[in-house]
Order: structure tokens, then C-alpha cells, then sequence
């Protein structure tokens, strides 16, 4: 039986677009299905939303993610998951979670839990069935709601009314909550950036800025997925224009040199940002003339092609621009040599770094965004064939020489200039 208190003083049943919202939430995403799995376990089975998807429900935001806390330990999840031939694996086994899936959308289901020992990176936990007990162990007030499926809210530390009134509000001692996982530093920018209608309380920048070298105890990992939460162009330009979190997110990645361009971004160029993934962002803030990109990914565990492609940008830049290195023809050796999405990353980077949209650039944007890059017209076989050139070093040059005058001359090569190639 569901705890009597909790079901009078710490729920809400809410008639509004709240309710309506998580109901949807519940039926169009299957969601459902795990809420009769688990609801149906035993008499005193329970599971609800928590977290995120929450309080994107009540800050009307798009739900991309379902966090669940239930409070069966894993075992009993799995076992009620598998009784109602529902997917799933352990994603975190020790902390608690397990991953169900439905077609292609997953749902993490975490156990009611308190942590018995924290050393600011990672915690021991202890299995809990109070609900409020996991709440009291969260970071913030506006992650510590939790609904049923119908919409009925259990909100034991006011989270909704802070998130209405935009205050990032830690539970408990703000110190005390740092210490337990120095991320959290990180996940507070975050959060005030995305909600806070308040200035910062100086109380926790100070707790924040005493605990900053905490911050050294954690895996890359962890920061750059953090930094990645972060990378979107309205929060971006938000920390660009807040001293306070901006100094911050230097002291914790330092190459980020260039943040504060976003707080320039005119309406013309941030239509350009549309469809701008984390790793261009990145690009737009740690490149510069020397190695800042290099020390940024030695450090980060980014990977191989990620890297290529910002050492592309950064490589191109590095060398002498002048009025011809946007021709067209120029261009077409870095589309052939590099790809589509070098060629894109270039010209987008030029445009948002001048802050105008230039009319050619633009012009040669769209012409390659829908470019299909051409086969050469000459291979080894023709040439052994019709040339009579033997397999070997000499060959493999003039296929070079060819190519490299096909692409210089906007894919396109006569058969004279092929003759004149073969014959020197």
C-alpha cells in the first residue's frame, strides 16, 4: 500500500495541461507498458516519471529522454520486465538502473535509493523504498518531481514552484551537494542558464568557486558529456553574456577561448546554427592561430573522425587566405579531398566568425550542400589499356597529376590535357 502521508501532503492532482501532458507522455510513447509491468509487480509496487522529463512536462520543452524511479530493486525490475516480455539490459547495475526498451525508445528505470558514501566523483548506494529519501539525495529542487502516470505530482521539495519562480535552488546544504559529485558545479550553470529568471545567489557561487578544483577527480568523460548539454546556441549565447558562468566554464575547460562570439550572433547568421551539431560549436570556441585545439583534443576523449574533421577547419584557416581561397575551384579540392561536410564547416565557420552573411559564401553554401561528389573519369585501367602504361610508380603519378588537374579544373578534363599529362 502506497505510503498514507504521501498520498495526502506530497502529491498534487493537477487538472491543468500539466496532467494532460504526462498522460500523453505515458500513451504515445509506450511508457504504459512499463508502468503495467512494474504497477502490477506486487501489491506494493510503484514506478514514476522523475527528473528531466518532468520538468521539460512542466516548462512545456520537448521530452527527449524518460527517467523512471521505481521502488523494486533491480531484480524485481527485471523480473517484472520479463514476465510482460519487455526488452531490456543493465546500464547501471550497481547504482541501480536498468534500461527497458520499446521499439526504438528507451526508458531508464532507476531504484528508489539514498547514497551511503560519496567521494565527489562516485557514491555507494543503499537500496531504498522512500520516496522521499530519494528526493532528499538529488542535486537540485526542479530534478526532484515525480509523477504517476496520470500527471498526479509528488514534489516534496517544491520544485515546481522554484522552477515557476526560475530559482536553482540545491536541496540542502549547497556545499554538501558539491562534494557528494563536483559535475554538479557544471550541471548548475546548466540549469541556471536554461531556467533561472534570477541572479545568481552569491551564497552558491561562492560554494561553487571554493569547490571548483574538485572538478580535477572527474573523468573527461563526464565533463565533455556536460559540455555537450550546454552546447546549444540559446545557452551558449546566455553564457556568453553572464560573467559569472562564463568564468566558471573557463576555470573547467580553459580552452574555450572563444565563447563569448555567441553573445555576438546577429539574427541574420543564427539561422545558420539550425542544424549545427556539438562539434562544429566546439570548433567556433577552441580554435585559434596556434595549438589551443590540439590541447583541448589531447585531453577530451573525442573521437578519431571528430577530430579530423576540427583539425580540417583549423588546418584551413592556418594557412594564407586571400581573395582566392573561396573560389570555387579551391573549394572543389577540399570537397574531393575532405568531403561534403569539410567543405559545409568551412564556410559555415567563415560566415559565423564575420558575424555578415557574404552573398558568394552563402551562394556557395547551398550550392554544396546538395553536391554529389563526381568519380574520376580516368583510372589505372584506362591507362594500361589505352597508354600503354605499365603497373607501377609511374602509373600511380600520373593518375596523381590527372586528378589533381581534373579537380583544379571544376571535375572536368579533355582528352588534350590527358595527352599532355601522359606524354611529359
Amino acid at each position: 500500500m502506497k505510503n498514507f502521508l504521501d498520498k495526502i501532503f506530497l502529491r498534487s492532482n493537477n487538472l491543468d495541461y500539466i496532467s494532460q501532458r504526462i498522460k500523453d507522455l505515458t500513451n504515445q510513447t509506450s511508457a504504459n507498458k512499463i508502468f503495467e509491468a512494474i504497477n502490477s509487480y506486487s501489491p506494493d509496487s510503484e514506478i514514476r516519471y522523475v527528473g528531466g522529463c518532468i520538468r521539460k512536462v512542466i516548462n512545456k520543452e520537448t521530452v527527449d529522454d524518460i527517467d523512471m524511479a521505481t521502488n523494486l530493486e533491480p531484480s524485481q525490475v527485471c523480473d517484472a520486465l520479463k514476465k510482460n516480455d519487455l526488452s531490456y539490459y543493465e546500464s547501471g547495475i550497481d547504482h541501480g538502473t536498468i534500461t527497458a526498451i520499446i521499439g526504438k525508445k528507451k526508458f531508464e528505470i532507476t531504484t528508489l535509493r539514498k547514497d551511503v558514501l560519496t567521494d565527489g566523483r562516485h557514491a555507494k548506494v543503499e537500496f531504498s523504498k522512500n520516496w522521499k529519501e530519494d528526493a532528499s539525495r538529488r542535486d537540485f529542487t526542479i530534478n526532484a518531481i515525480y509523477s504517476d502516470e496520470d500527471g498526479n505530482l509528488f514534489d516534496p521539495y517544491n520544485g515546481k514552484n522554484d522552477l515557476a519562480n526560475g530559482l536553482i535552488n540545491f536541496i540542502g546544504n549547497s556545499d554538501k551537494r558539491v562534494k557528494e559529485d563536483y559535475l554538479r558545479i557544471l550541471r548548475y550553470i546548466r540549469f541556471f542558464l536554461g531556467y533561472s529568471k534570477k541572479p545568481h545567489n552569491p551564497e552558491i557561487i561562492r560554494t561553487l568557486k571554493i569547490n571548483i578544483d574538485g572538478i580535477s577527480k572527474l573523468s573527461k568523460e563526464r565533463l565533455l558529456d556536460e559540455l555537450k548539454k550546454i552546447s546549444n546556441l540559446d545557452t551558449l549565447k546566455k553564457l556568453s553574456k553572464d560573467k559569472i558562468s562564463s568564468d566558471l566554464i573557463l576555470v573547467i575547460f580553459p580552452e574555450l577561448k572563444n565563447i563569448r562570439i555567441f553573445s555576438k550572433i546577429n539574427s541574420q547568421i543564427e539561422s545558420l546554427f539550425l542544424e549545427k551539431d556539438f562539434i562544429f560549436l566546439l570548433s567556433l570556441m577552441i580554435l585559434d592561430e596556434a595549438d589551443n585545439a590540439d590541447y583541448f583534443l589531447f585531453k577530451f576523449n573525442i573521437s578519431t573522425k571528430d577530430k579530423k574533421r576540427i583539425k580540417i577547419i583549423d588546418n584551413f584557416y592556418k594557412e594564407k587566405i586571400n581573395s582566392k581561397t573561396f573560389e570555387a575551384n579551391n573549394m572543389n579540392r577540399v570537397l574531393y579531398y575532405y568531403g561534403k561536410q569539410a567543405v559545409i564547416d568551412i564556410l559555415n565557420y567563415k560566415i559565423i566568425k564575420s558575424n555578415k552573411i557574404d552573398k558568394s559564401l552563402k551562394d556557395l553554401l547551398n550550392h554544396y550542400k546538395n553536391y554529389i561528389i563526381p568519380t574520376m573519369p580516368v583510372n589505372a585501367d584506362l591507362l594500361m589499356k589505352k597508354y600503354k602504361i605499365p603497373e607501377g610508380k609511374q602509373l600511380g603519378e600520373k593518375l596523381k597529376i590527372i586528378e589533381e588537374e581534373w579537380v583544379k579544373n571544376n571535375f572536368e578534363i579533355s582528352t588534350t590535357q590527358l595527352e599532355s599529362i601522359i606524354e611529359n
